[in-house]
């Protein structure tokens, strides 16, 4: 119940995690993350800075530190879908423990991850199992669901069946307004996030909770705490050692035959207390015959080796030379940090992208270089920057992305726009064209008309072609989304001039 429950409230603030008409989120799904420790930690050693709601996982701690890993076992919504898919797993191989070598893997990428943090890169939401699932919804997901949702309501409202027709067309406004995005979603890396995903529950046919016992990093986060926690598994005199605790365990805390219990390993979840025929395991804090609580074995070689990966990681993937030459085409979410702070924060979640109205928000791949996978960037082929919108720094956990006003929002710049005169239709062909001075949102109009002779076929005539106001302009893209120079639009924004940079223009 514990686990259904926390599951269904999970996807419950995912759903409202979304555009509803008003630019306001009252529930987004990111308290999730202000739960979660790992995130804690991280962002403090990468940004030597803590936003006041991720302080919510002391809570977290505090619970692990009297009581174990509960929060694996009861409340974390990726555990309670690898628990649901770990019942497809043979029942053969649920006998199996997992191989300690196999166990270890996550304290070794907690060693990585931490050890990266305190260099400053920030890449513990690729492997938390919170960022994790948020963005794989999100980015993944969520657009699949609703692009099948739209074909099977298309297909019924094309049969014209009178009565069927009727009712799936109220069913769909329904859906339109409480669970379906407001427009359909696409992502350039929603089959490669939605593969990982896969991966991850898909793994659970080869053992149950294979993410959570042999890669999850907050687990092991959670595992390490719970070493001082004072809760025992208790033993009764009426143990026979049939050895069926054994065997049922989810997670292997209990996969040997010496009665040693892996408290690191155990989430709580009391299946061994519940099946023992003889009623003779307990959990508690008195003493009695209890089992032998095994420490965390790790190898001192797979921990050097995490160290050191941990050291030269960043230098690595920071003297990437790419990185710098492709900037100039990364423009961030209004609100964005400085971009070294930037990447410091972020989390990779992916709400941001989730609630953008346009869906111009897309996760970066090398656009900043391998530091940058998977933060948000603006692809203005996809959306622009809606004008009055401030969904995205509502939404974000770690402070990544400032929450604006509408009136700090209409002030950022996230870029500036420039008119490629050798495709623009007014400088290059001699017609007209007034589409990006159309949909320029700035009340003053940041693309203004001026009136040129030019030499056509025809002979000489005067058109109206359009210059940029630098001052105004505020990058957001309308004008490259909507230029109808479709394969390589005439005007194109870059992130010159940007709100955040330090540097300053001359203008």
């Amino acid at each position: 119940m514990s686990q259904w429950s926390f599951l269904a409230l999970f996807l419950t603030l995912f759903v409202l995690t979304a555009y509803k008409g008003t630019d306001e989120i009252a529930y987004p799904v990111r308290v999730f993350l202000h739960f979660d420790p790992l995130i804690l930690i991280t962002t403090f050693l990468s940004s030597h800075a803590v936003p006041t709601a991720l302080l919510l996982s002391l809570i977290t701690v505090a619970f692990t530190l009297v009581f174990g890993r509960v929060f694996c076992g009861w409340v974390c919504p990726l555990g309670t879908l690898n628990d649901f898919m770990g019942r497809l797993c043979p029942k053969e191989r649920r006998k199996e423990p997992l191989g300690e070598r196999v166990r270890r893997l996550k304290y070794y990428i907690l060693i990585v991850i931490l050890v990266s943090s305190l260099f400053t890169l920030q890449i513990a939401g690729v492997a938390d199992p919170i960022s994790l699932l948020i963005r794989s919804l999100a980015v993944a997901a969520e657009p699949a669901i609703n692009l099948m949702a739209y074909t099977v309501f298309d297909l019924l409202y094309r049969a014209h069946i009178p009565v069927v027709t009727t009712g799936s067309e109220t069913i769909y406004a329904f859906l339109k307004q409480s669970i379906l995005a407001f427009r359909q979603p696409f992502f350039y890396q929603g089959v490669f996030i939605g593969l990982i995903f896969a991966a991850v529950l898909l793994a659970n046919l080869y053992r149950r909770r294979f993410w959570c016992a042999g890669l999850c990093p907050l687990g092991a986060l959670l595992g390490l705490i719970t070493q001082i926690s004072p809760l025992k598994r208790l033993v009764g005199k009426g143990c026979t050692s049939c050895n069926l605790c054994v065997q049922e365990c989810r997670i292997g805390a209990a996969a040997d035959l010496k009665g040693e219990w892996k408290k690191a390993e155990c989430v709580l979840c009391g299946e061994c207390q519940e099946d023992c025929p003889r009623d003779a395991v307990r959990f508690g804090f008195l003493p009695a015959k209890a089992s032998k609580a095994a420490g965390v074995d790790l190898q001192r070689r797979g921990v050097i080796a995490s160290l050191c990966a941990g050291i030269f990681i960043p230098p690595l993937i920071r003297t990437d030379p790419l990185t710098k030459r492709r900037q100039g085409r990364l423009i961030r979410p209004p609100g964005a940090l400085p971009e070294d702070e930037f990447l410091r924060r972020c989390v990779r979640c992916g709400e941001c992208m989730k609630v953008c109205l346009t869906n111009g928000l897309q996760p970066a791949l090398l656009e900043a270089g391998l530091e940058g996978i998977w933060t948000p960037r603006f692809d203005f082929h996809m959306g622009y920057c809606q004008y009055y919108c401030t969904l995205c720094g509502q939404v974000c956990p770690t402070g990544a992305l400032r929450k604006l006003s509408q009136e700090e929002k209409a002030r950022t710049k996230i870029g500036l726009a420039y008119i490629d005169k050798n495709r623009c239709i007014p400088y290059a062909q001699g017609g007209e064209c007034i589409v990006c001075e159309e949909h320029c949102p700035t009340p003053d109009k940041a693309i203004k008309f001026e009136w040129a002779e030019v030499m056509t076929p025809e002979g000489r005539k005067r058109i109206r072609r359009p210059v940029i106001d630098l001052k105004l302009c505020i990058g957001c893209g309308i004008c490259e989304y909507k230029c109808p120079l479709h394969d390589q639009p005439a005007i194109i924004c870059t992130r010159l001039g940007e709100s955040r940079a330090d540097e300053l223009l001359p203008f």
